[in-house]
């Protein structure tokens, strides 16, 4: 952690991402990058970080709203940062609100295409939401081009009963009504709820390569459920995925935090996506961050991904030694597929708190 105690959390905030864009040569984007995450939190994270979190955001485990993440691949590097606005006073209703009023000004400011956001807004953000978020923004900065933003919207925001309904009528309203049937064979086909929806995200923009995303928890998986998850995805080479969930240190089945997949639609996808990733939060399945690195430096290395963006981006957002807790290194995503085929790296912000290291391992 930065040792000012008394900065704002948007200052806290704006300072690692700013380090975190020095060390993978994305510094041209700095300035804008940097007001646009503190336009992106709203008015609450103007408080100090040595007070307690006002609202207990589901972003990150100490509830910090910001995760951030560097994607690599055979592209430059990108950074993502992931942002809950938090209004003040805080509160579902008044979150969702500032969360409308910050879109507003970003859709001026960058004119956005919301005419998918308008398509599935009623579905998902009613007036007195549910569950533990309703808007996140996810902010992604590269080089030579003007910042691309994402919004997630919550499936169980009318209650985790309505979930799986409301995901099939947004994927129906955005043309992707078939490829519904395809997610559901695939990756929600076990009894009990352990599959369910738990995000569902659109790109604002128009461009080629604009998304459609549907993601999926798999509680108590194997890696024979999410290689089956995988094979939804027209062109994804599913035999990849049991090599990559050797993160968690065996082949499951994984009891910590759910392996995630997520499936990407674009224009033409109208059966079956076209993109999958794999998202493994890794800081279930290891003792420290010490643990967490050396396996995300394998997994690079057997990707054929030079791992030095990796190591710079984790020294420029580490305020401690890795050794000191297990949840900087958060998760670990393998993205198979269109768009952007490669490996992200997620690093937790830890405004408020670090988590303790673990004596033993959650993997089986």
């Amino acid at each position: 952690m930065m040792d000012d105690a008394d900065a704002s959390l948007r200052d806290f905030t704006g300072q690692q991402l700013t380090a975190l864009l020095h060390s993978v040569g994305l510094q041209e984007t700095t300035e804008t990058s940097v007001r646009l995450l503190h336009d992106a939190l709203g008015p609450a994270a103007a408080r100090p970080v040595s007070e307690s979190p006002v609202w207990p955001s589901d972003v990150s485990d100490d509830r910090t709203p910001v995760e951030f993440s560097t994607a690599f691949g055979d592209d430059d590097p990108a950074v993502r940062v992931l942002v809950e606005t938090i209004a003040d006073p805080p509160g579902r209703a008044g979150n969702l609100h500032t969360s409308l009023h910050v879109l507003g000004a970003l859709t001026e400011r960058f004119g956005l295409s919301l005419d998918r956001f308008h398509a599935v807004r009623d579905l998902f953000l009613p007036e007195n939401p549910q569950g533990a978020f309703s808007l996140w923004f996810s902010l992604v900065f590269r080089r030579g081009a003007l910042p691309a933003i994402k919004v997630y919207f919550n499936p169980d925001v009318r209650g985790v009963d309505q979930g799986p309904s409301l995901v099939q009528e947004g994927l129906r309203r955005l043309g992707f009504s078939a490829g519904h049937s395809t997610i559901t064979a695939h990756a929600l086909s076990r009894p009990g709820g352990l599959d369910r929806f738990s995000f569902f995200a659109l790109d604002l923009d128009e461009g080629d390569h604009s998304r459609v995303k549907v993601y999926v928890s798999h509680e108590d998986a194997d890696v024979a459920v999410v290689e089956r998850a995988a094979s939804a995805a027209r062109g994804v080479d599913a035999e990849r995925v049991p090599d990559f969930c050797l993160l968690t240190g065996g082949p499951g089945p994984f009891t910590g935090r759910p392996l995630i997949s997520s499936y990407t639609f674009v224009d033409d996808d109208r059966d079956r996506p076209s993109g999958y990733s794999l998202y493994v939060p890794i800081r279930d399945y290891v003792a420290d961050d010490a643990e967490a690195r050396t396996r995300v430096l394998a997994v690079l290395q057997r990707c054929g991904i030079d791992p030095t963006g990796f190591e710079n981006a984790l020294n420029a957002v580490a305020g401690r030694p890795l050794t000191d807790g297990a949840g900087l290194i958060a998760h670990v995503s393998l993205r198979l597929g269109r768009p952007r085929p490669g490996v992200t790296t997620y690093l937790s912000s830890e405004a408020y708190g670090v988590t303790a290291p673990r004596p033993l391992r959650l993997a089986n």
